[in-house]
């Protein structure tokens, strides 16, 4: 179902500008923060449905703004999806390890992000 807030925190602007344009063509609300403490600050202030959080931050990254979201009683219901170039053996684990409910990863494949970000919120909406 569309209309639903997606907060998408990424440092990278031609990631954020073809993730936001996939999703809000999909139907999405979509926030965007390019740093971590941007993304902790706009998800306690929106409390969005879905955050997706790229891994690669500088400063705070996005595993350590996934725990301290998954840590504050206003966002730990929040589900996360880790947006990652990361894609070796064990990078799941760690990104799962941190409180992410799953991974995508970059470069974006537009044929199939908008449905893998609608596969995510349905998986959230029928627990």
């Amino acid at each position: 179902m569309a209309g639903e807030k997606i907060l998408i925190v990424e440092d990278t602007p031609m990631n954020l500008e073809l993730a936001t344009d996939l999703l809000e063509m999909a139907g999405y609300v979509i926030l965007q923060a390019e740093t971590a403490e941007d993304g902790i600050k706009l998800a306690r202030d929106e409390l969005p449905d879905l955050i997706l959080m790229d891994i690669s931050l500088p400063g705070m990254d996005g595993m350590e703004a996934t725990r301290v979201l998954k840590q504050d009683s206003l966002t730990m219901d929040i589900p996360v999806v880790a947006l990652t170039a990361h894609a070796m053996k064990g990078d799941k684990d760690k990104v799962m390890a941190a409180g992410c409910i799953g991974h995508l990863t970059k470069p974006i494949d537009t044929r199939t992000f908008p449905k893998a970000v609608s596969d995510f919120l349905n998986s959230i909406e029928g627990v």
